[in-house]
């Protein structure tokens, strides 16, 4: 079967320079599919609107203007506002206040990808209902914002500013903080990966803007070979290197970044290279999953996530 398999793709194989310690037959026995916990299982249901749905997935979201903001799982930016208090959290945005700045409902919520979870709350408001807080401030949406990306409640009245990812007012960084470039041939540098929750894929893996990575069903990991060349990359673009230390939830074994012979370096998860899809809009997406009965999310360990 291995050597009918290899002649299969020997035409379309991209050929790619292994590490020292590469990876072996031996690693493979296990099966390299996985169905998540409960997938039989219907998915919630989607969100009605913007209004006070909960968060969802939440991304940091790169902005030219303040760098990096929060945002929710449809990308619409979330807000603080000044006369609220974070200790204790308290929200004192009612009324017509709360119409034109509905509040994020607190639940159904995963901290974005680097940030730390635990500044992920909640308080309960005077009619009730529970509203999140990040780093102990009420969270916000603004309804003049109408699409991701959007920015318009930033300083409104000088006192409502988007929330950076670790919970204070978003703002551009120094260039004096800025990374360091990456030398010449050593590929795009990335965030970490991190692993978010879907009601029908359960744990995956997504990339640094909370985007789902996926793999090729027509790729090897014995050897490392990509198969998505030419027109296959525009619509399945290559995960760049991220360092172990700052990937969160990956199984560490056979997390390997190859050479693809164009040049551009492509991150491995047990030694198969990744992938997002550029029919994902937004954190949260999964309509990569399946197409073509080829591409498929991947679970923490690497393997397949079929869902039937």
């Amino acid at each position: 079967m291995g050597m009918k398999r290899a002649t299969t793709f020997a035409a379309a194989a991209v050929a790619v320079v292994l590490a020292a310690s590469a990876c072996g037959p031996s690693d493979y026995k296990a099966s390299d599919s996985t169905q998540p916990a409960g997938a039989a299982a219907e998915a919630a249901p989607a969100a009605a609107g913007p209004g006070n749905q909960p968060g969802g997935q939440l991304a940091a979201s790169v902005t030219e203007q303040l760098g990096s903001v929060l945002t929710d799982s449809a990308g619409l930016t979330l807000y603080r506002f000044d006369k609220d208090t974070a200790k204790p959290p308290k929200s004192n945005c009612e009324g017509d206040c709360a119409k034109t700045w509905p509040v994020v409902a607190a639940g159904d919520v995963t901290a974005a990808a680097g940030m730390d979870p635990a500044l992920l709350g909640e308080v309960v408001r005077a009619d009730g209902s529970k509203q999140l807080t990040v780093a102990g401030w009420p969270a916000y949406r603004f309804n003049k914002d109408a699409k991701p990306g959007d920015i318009n409640g930033q300083g409104v009245g000088g006192v409502w500013f988007a929330f950076a990812p670790d919970g204070k007012k978003a703002a551009k960084a120094a260039p004096a903080e800025a990374a360091p470039a990456a030398p010449a041939g050593a590929g795009e540098a990335a965030p970490g990966l991190s692993v978010a929750k879907d009601p029908k894929l359960g744990e995956h893996i997504v990339d640094g803007k909370g985007m789902t990575v996926y793999r090729f069903k027509k790729d090897t990991a014995w050897p490392m070979v990509s198969n998505c060349t030419g027109d296959c990359l525009a619509k399945w673009p290559v995960v760049p290197p991220v360092d172990k230390a700052n990937a969160k939830g990956i199984t560490e074994k056979n997390y390997r970044v190859m050479d693809r012979p164009d040049g551009k370096q492509q991150q491995t998860v047990d030694c198969w290279p990744i992938y997002t899809f550029s029919g994902d809009k937004k954190p949260g997406d999964t309509n990569g999953q399946g197409v073509g009965g080829t591409w498929y999310a991947v679970s923490p360990d690497g393997k397949l996530i079929t869902v039937q």
